[in-house]
């Protein structure tokens, strides 16, 4: 079952309590007209009832128009471009039929396994298009002529420009997921090349929670005589998400977050650090705490980051440390409490952030850290969401109990990471810090010889 943005969508009881709302607004896909089959197809997802960014978009993009979707991430996104793409697909069969830019590779994995859940009755073939990968195979996967190619922006114009004998002068459709966040990133000149050798008689959709002015732009370069379908039009984070902020003096900061993940112990935890390097640093000094913390970031290769993900979504590891890259679209059900270590330097990327937890319908719990040099960017953030956050809960002399503790496993933390540096240059890999045990062991071999003394 693919794990995407719209799981979990049977929990809307409101759209089943109230039979009046009934006859004013589609109960089921099959009223959006939806095919059977595809209908099927989403029973089976346990997707029983369409999300309000589906029920504007679907029946639009059947009737062939273009679409621009504004729509805050985990609203069911994906489902309502893949349908119609499908439906379109079952009635004129073709191959390189549909092309999905996204942002990030986790987010393009996540789509592919969406379009392969809907589709698996019709026998729809995807394959991702990402960095990180071999492209000799990714030019094997383009030359058995997929269905739908699902990329990130810089390889497929790799491929586009390198690959002999592919090409896609027949595609008919063109979503842009994620479209500010494509263009924030820089991948302007790539969409751009990409523009220029699809053809002009096209469908294209594009999704984007915020509209930015280089989002404004693409959509006048890119579609033709769009509809609209916004389902919020202010920035706004779930009603059942309870946000809060911590003001601590930023070189206590490691100490409040060992508090805080004490404190809550039980739940899952997202926690997002602004670098790569503070993300594995982070990493590696809870788990020198005991905490079964797995990190997520660029440097990572990408069967790494696939695995953390998968880690972290089987439940076999509680909490999963992510730079921004892991803050978009990524569904993953059972995050119960998201902390902002590192607060974003984009407001806008507050929203996606917290935007992991309280997912379709379900509650959660936002933390942010605000130090000294933080205050300004945190007024920026509640002037956004237009609200004044409250201050969680704390015990200052509890969190100063903790900072020996703390301190020692900075330290290891600090040699784990200029051992795995060394192992790097030596090796030139990317190291997952379960790996990184080495240390560890010289660092218990230690203390033991210590207390013998």
């Amino acid at each position: 079952m693919a794990a995407g943005e719209e799981e979990g969508q049977a929990a809307e009881p409101e759209a089943m309590a109230e039979p009046e709302v009934a006859a004013e607004e589609p109960r089921s896909f099959k009223d959006l007209g939806v095919t059977d089959v595809l209908c099927e197809a989403c029973d089976q997802l346990g997707w029983k009832v369409p999300t309000k960014i589906q029920v504007e978009a679907i029946p639009v993009a059947l009737q062939g128009r273009d679409i621009i979707g504004l729509a805050e991430t985990g609203s069911g996104k994906t489902g309502a471009f893949a349908l119609p793409i499908l439906q379109a697909l079952l009635e004129t069969p073709q191959r390189l039929f549909a092309l999905v830019l996204t942002p990030t590779r986790e987010l393009a994995f996540q789509i592919s396994e969406q379009f392969e859940a809907l589709g698996s009755s019709i026998g729809v073939q995807t394959t991702v298009i990402v960095g990180g990968i071999d492209t000799m195979s990714q030019s094997l996967a383009l030359a058995k002529k997929p269905h739908v190619i699902i990329a990130t922006p810089g390889r497929l114009v790799d491929h586009l420009e390198n690959t002999k004998g592919f090409n896609l002068r027949a595609l008919k459709f063109l979503v842009m997921d994620e479209a500010d966040r494509i263009l924030n990133m820089d991948f302007e000149t790539e969409v751009d090349k990409i523009l220029k050798v699809i053809p002009r008689d096209r469908k294209t959709f594009l999704f984007s929670a915020t509209m930015t002015k280089k989002v404004q732009k693409l959509q006048r370069a890119a579609l033709k005589n769009p509809v609209k379908c916004a389902v919020s039009s202010k920035y706004q984070t779930v009603e059942k998400l309870q946000q809060y902020y911590i003001f601590i003096p930023s070189k206590f900061k490691d100490s409040y977050l060992v508090y805080i993940l004490n404190e809550l112990a039980g739940n899952s935890f997202m926690i997002f650090c602004s670098t790569c390097n503070n993300t594995q640093r982070t990493a590696l000094l809870l788990r020198n705490l005991g905490f079964t913390a797995i990190p997520l970031h660029g440097q990572m290769s990408q069967n790494k980051r696939l695995g953390a993900l998968n880690k972290f979504k089987a439940k076999a590891r509680s909490i999963l440390l992510a730079t921004d890259v892991a803050s978009r679209g990524l569904d993953i059900p059972h995050v119960d409490v998201v902390i902002n270590f590192d607060i974003p330097t984009h407001s806008k990327d507050y929203i996606h952030r917290v935007g992991r937890t309280a997912r379709a319908g379900r509650s959660g719990k936002s933390i942010t850290f605000v130090t000294q040099y933080d205050v300004e960017l945190f007024q920026r953030i509640e002037h956004l969401i237009g609200k004044k956050l409250p201050a969680f809960p704390m015990q200052e002399e509890e969190v100063m109990m903790l900072t020996e503790r703390v301190a020692e496993a900075q330290r290891f933390a600090r040699m784990e990471l200029r051992e795995q540096g060394e192992k790097k240059r030596s090796r030139n890999d990317d190291d997952d810090t379960e790996e990184a045990i080495g240390v560890r062991n010289k660092v218990a071999g230690g203390k033991k010889k210590k207390r013998k003394a």
